[in-house]
């Protein structure tokens, strides 16, 4: 049984920092990645990293976070990591973990850790 549990996420103001983790049990997967869903709309792709072959690996960005947002994995870990930097208000939004197959294919999702960043 695949489960996924965030953790990181909480208050911040705006210009500051969070890193949110996602430790994945069950099984292992090619894909690691992070959406969002703020009030009121629908949940978007945040950020994906899938292995491409051997220890090669493809990272992808919304438009929205590219140059503020940097996803990592520790594969011995099984984890996933957004690191979040110059938050901005709109970034505020139930953050959700996701793996799978693809970088924009995902099958599995946690329950969501919730980014608030304050003006």
């Amino acid at each position: 049984q695949v489960q996924l549990v965030e953790s990181g996420g909480g208050l911040v103001q705006a210009g500051g920092s969070l890193r949110l983790a996602c430790v994945a049990s069950g099984r292992t997967f090619s894909t690691m990645g992070w959406f969002r869903q703020a009030p009121g709309k629908e949940r978007e792709f945040v950020s994906g990293i899938s292995r491409t072959g051997g220890s090669t690996y493809d990272a992808d960005y919304a438009d929205s976070v590219k140059g503020r947002f940097t996803i990592s994995r520790d594969n011995a870990r099984n984890t996933v990591y957004l690191q979040m930097n110059s938050l901005k208000p709109e970034d505020t939004a139930v953050y959700y973990c996701a793996v799978g197959r693809g970088i924009r294919d995902y099958d599995y999702w946690g329950q969501g850790t919730q980014v608030t960043v304050s003006s």
